[in-house]
């Protein structure tokens, strides 16, 4: 069996649905379990509505309703007007006002991942209910009650032997009558409250089905032709890879390749589960395959940018030295606060980190931290990451720019820059 994989970009109208289907269709002869994202840009707009209920913004209610309208426009292209689906549609939506109609009380993280996982759960009531419209047997599955999690909401940790067993009791029968249309993203607790998987958490998903089913492969359609060695919104010159290591694939999302989620690998590799990353406007292209094999020399640097990066550096009151004492003290408050590290440094009076603002999270590290340390800090950073780096491509990437911090190994140089 098949596990597919469609982001936002490719559900993103009415068009991109019905060409979602043509894809399907091109493998009528496979059982294919179909992971789906919110539509388009839904889960940014459910950010955005999470941050208007939490600090009670006059718009709240103009946000929803926004969102609302974006689908049930792309409802009504697809489908005539009696058609089941607006009223699956709009009950899935009634969870969201459920909560907004109250005061919040609960943490932002937990009210996060009950809003914000609506976006998955309507996209695949509207892709299943088109698949089968034209003619192609499929069946919604609520993903939250087989991939389980714990309690660490936005970052839900999979609890791997419950999930494969779930997995693994319902769904190769489930598969022998059709297709399966589930939502990426989401996980779900055992006391049934809503997890989310991290940001882009979709891949992941596929590759945790793709891992307790002993799948043949996982195909993640994308609006690249394949994994490109740089954003190509930023350079023109990007080559793409016909091929790459799980090593280099690792190595890549590690380091904030956004191509695809950074802990899709790993399941994979463990299974020799191969990643396929193709167009999803152009299937039948060969895109890029990521598995056991590969050990060709990229014949271009990968470059890796993330905007939007803190510079911290912390350091303590007396001026005595940064110790392991210490520096076990500053990872707990980093893990308390859900802050991921994306390079650090020490000397002997400090210690440096850099790391992605969310600003929850930051504010709550901040407070932590400065209870028992000297804090400061530079944010609106940019942190550039190249693999098998030359020396033309450092000069290139840091011309003009202010070099904050700088790391170098055999294969990886990482900047921070302003």
């Amino acid at each position: 069996m098949l596990v597919f994989k469609f982001g936002g970009a490719s559900v993103k109208d009415a068009k991109g649905i019905i060409n979602l289907g043509s894809v399907v269709k091109k493998f009528d002869d496979e059982q294919i379990l179909i992971v789906v994202s919110a539509m388009g840009k839904t889960t940014n707009a459910l950010e955005k509505l999470t941050k208007a209920y939490i600090n009670g913004d006059d718009q709240l209610q103009e946000i929803f309703d926004e969102i609302k309208n974006y689908h049930y426009a792309i409802i009504e292209e697809l489908f005539e007007p009696r058609h089941p689906v607006f009223d699956e549609v709009a009950n899935t939506f009634v969870e969201i006002d459920w909560v907004i109609e109250d005061e919040p009380h609960e943490e932002y993280d937990f009210i996060y991942d009950q809003i914000v996982s609506i976006g998955e759960l309507v996209s695949t009531r509207i892709v299943n209910a088109y698949l089968n419209q034209a003619g192609i047997k499929s069946q919604w599955l609520d993903v939250r009650g087989y991939v389980h999690t714990d309690n660490t909401y936005r970052e839900g940790i999979v609890q791997w032997e419950k999930t494969c067993a779930a997995i693994n009791k319902d769904i190769p029968p489930l598969l022998q009558k059709g297709r399966i249309v589930t939502q990426g993203f989401l996980g779900g607790t055992s006391e049934n409250f809503t997890t989310t998987l991290g940001r882009e958490g979709s891949d992941y998903t596929a590759s945790i089905f793709a891992s307790c089913l002993g799948a043949e492969s996982v195909t993640t359609w994308k609006d690249v032709p394949g994994i490109l060695n740089a954003d190509p919104k930023l350079f023109e010159d990007t080559v793409k890879f016909d091929e790459l290591s799980y090593t280099e694939a690792i190595e890549m999302t590690y380091y904030g390749a956004s191509v695809i989620h950074p802990k899709t690998i790993k399941p994979l590799q463990n299974a020799r589960i191969p990643l396929l990353v193709k167009s999803f406007t152009h299937p039948d292209e060969p895109g890029t395959i990521i598995h056991e094999a590969s050990g060709g020399k990229l014949e271009k640097p990968v470059i890796i940018i993330k905007q939007n990066q803190v510079l911290l550096s912390i350091s303590a009151r007396d001026y005595s030295f940064i110790s392991e004492q210490q520096l076990s003290t500053i990872f707990k408050l980093f893990s308390q606060a859900q802050v991921k590290v994306n390079m650090m440094q020490t000397s002997a009076l400090s210690f440096t980190v850099c790391f992605d603002l969310y600003e929850e999270r930051f504010n709550k590290l901040l407070l932590a931290l400065k209870a028992g340390f000297k804090v400061k800090y530079n944010d609106g950073l940019t942190l550039i990451t190249i693999r098998h780096y030359s020396p033309a491509s450092l000069k290139e990437l840091t011309d003009g720019k202010t070099v904050l911090m700088e790391q170098l190994s055999r294969n990886t140089i990482q900047l921070v820059v302003r």
